[in-house]
């Protein structure tokens, strides 16, 4: 055994917080919901539209950070992992730390420092990137809560950094001009560390039962006082910080979660519209009613246009979303790809990294970030406030449908096109995203030939975004073909704009007098 680091010292620990009784704080959520507009019931929250802002901003960050990137060990995981006997964490951990009743995942708390963090340098990173919103985790599977709550002593504002470092980065991305969001992984902590309660390990000892319970068993129901404690911090989130993007990990689709579910959701709109502000739920799978917030996937795509928008998120690092040794990282070549192949599905990409325990982007992240910003410096037309077309793309490479398919990077080609649509009040305009360059510097876009039967209008202008002169094109029954002048090398490919001819109304017949 090799102890790199030193134990938490317990009596540094402040005081438990009591929070056993919550009938004055949820007697204030009721008053809420009851005020109206939204009533904690699925036909109420149908009614809810996402905003407009949020269907123009295309691109957000997401931020895993917390006290799991101190051992930086696999992934995000690691607190429950490491107590699982069976699992190269619990193995790891004992080679390098010691004895789990020890040496525990609370023992790293100290270590998590943030001490290099710099709020207003990571809104400038994301801002120069292209991101419209940042959604920080408040919260992870692990129980220690980012920011300064009062339901809990297990928190960065008390200790670890003891720095509120959620609000720090809420109000520099505010003054960034960008929207703030918040994450709640808190569901899960229902049952993460019941790993360390089936043998002698620090989990066992009463002393920090408030920061490793419940550690109940995954087929149990949470009781009403885990859910009541939850639908509490989220509001506590609400409240202190005005975020305008919520978004929700899977285990909230358990269904003892329903009813809870609807009163958060009521809470947060009727909130938002007391604010003046439109914000978004983004959920997974099927734990909300369809229509009354955001579908979001992880870690994948659609196979095709959803009618209703929707999320992916995904990450920079194909293995964690925390910060560990030894990432792989995704190339910008394949994360513009793969914003582009969502925004023309009607989607939006949320995009992840992780911070080092000190509170810095690793540099190949901020590399991969000012890549796709240099992308979308050029081409954002063809992405921001846009809609999707008639179809999505066209080209010879298939992808693979759902969740957790981003593994695997395309070999995408010339051939391979991302289409999305603006309207506005210059005018009616198309936009080809390819995601290669073409060999012989021509771009062949099938869909836009005349025999496609996609095109409703004419084509009175070609450009290509980047390109101040004109460019050479001809449209045919097959294609529109589009000569690509030299430009400074970029990720992917090339964006093609088509601009329309005005739509013509015919006039109206004098029916009466012939």
């Amino acid at each position: 055994m090799n102890r790199p680091l030193s134990p938490l010292d317990p009596s540094t620990l402040p005081a438990p917080v009591d929070v056993s009784d919550n009938s004055a704080a949820l007697a204030a959520v009721d008053a809420v919901i009851e005020a109206g507009p939204y009533a904690a019931d699925w036909e109420s929250l149908r009614a809810y539209e996402p905003p407009r802002w949020y269907l123009d901003a295309k691109l957000g960050i997401f931020i895993h950070w917390g006290v799991y990137s101190v051992p930086a060990f696999h992934n995000e995981w690691y607190s429950r992992n490491m107590y699982r006997e069976a699992s190269e964490d619990f193995a790891h951990h004992r080679e390098t730390y010691g004895e789990h009743r020890d040496f525990g995942y609370k023992d790293f708390i100290p270590h998590f420092t943030m001490r290099d963090f710099d709020p207003d340098e990571w809104a400038a990173v994301f801002k120069r990137a292209g991101a419209q919103f940042v959604v920080p985790v408040a919260e992870h599977h692990d129980g220690f809560a980012m920011y300064d709550t009062e339901r809990s002593r297990w928190n960065a504002a008390a200790m670890g950094p003891q720095r509120d470092v959620f609000g720090d980065l809420t109000a520099a991305v505010d003054r960034a001009w960008m929207v703030p969001g918040a994450s709640s992984h808190r569901a899960e902590h229902w049952f993460f560390m019941n790993g360390g309660s089936r043998f002698d390990s620090d989990v066992r000892d009463p002393a920090y039962a408030d920061f490793y319970g419940p550690a109940q068993r995954e087929e149990v129901a949470p009781n009403e006082r885990f859910l009541e404690d939850w639908l509490l911090r989220t509001v506590e989130v609400i409240d202190k910080y005005r975020p305008q993007v919520l978004w929700f990990d899977w285990w909230i689709e358990q269904p003892a979660f329903e009813p809870y579910l609807r009163r958060l959701a009521a809470y947060y709109y009727n909130r938002a519209a007391e604010l003046g502000r439109e914000v978004a739920i983004n959920y997974k799978w099927k734990a909300f009613a369809e229509g009354s917030a955001v579908y979001d996937i992880e870690r994948g795509t659609m196979g095709g246009i959803r009618p209703a928008v929707w999320q992916n998120d995904s990450a920079i690092s194909k293995n964690s979303w925390s910060w560990i040794e030894g990432h792989e990282y995704k190339t910008v070549d394949a994360l513009v790809a793969e914003l582009a192949d969502t925004v023309s599905k009607n989607g939006l990409l949320l995009l992840n990294v992780g911070p080092t325990p000190e509170g810095t982007i690793p540099d190949a992240e901020k590399r991969v970030l000012e890549g796709i910003g240099d992308w979308l410096t050029r081409n954002g037309e063809a992405i921001y406030g846009t809609r999707p077309w008639r179809i999505a793309q066209e080209g010879p490479t298939q992808l693979t449908v759902g969740s957790f398919v981003d593994a695997a990077t395309p070999e995408y080609g010339s051939a391979d096109i991302r289409f999305t649509t603006r309207h506005d009040v210059t005018g009616d305009y198309l936009y080809a995203i390819l995601l290669a360059e073409p060999d012989d510097g021509v771009a062949r876009i099938r869909s836009f030939g005349t025999g496609s039967g996609l095109l409703d209008r004419g084509i009175r202008e070609v450009t290509v975004l980047g390109v101040a002169e004109a460019v050479a094109w001809e449209q045919t029954a097959s294609e529109l073909s589009v000569t690509l002048p030299p430009q400074s090398p970029l990720a992917c490919g090339p964006v093609v704009k088509v601009f329309l001819e005005e739509a013509v109304t015919p006039p109206r017949q004098d029916f009466l007098h012939g």
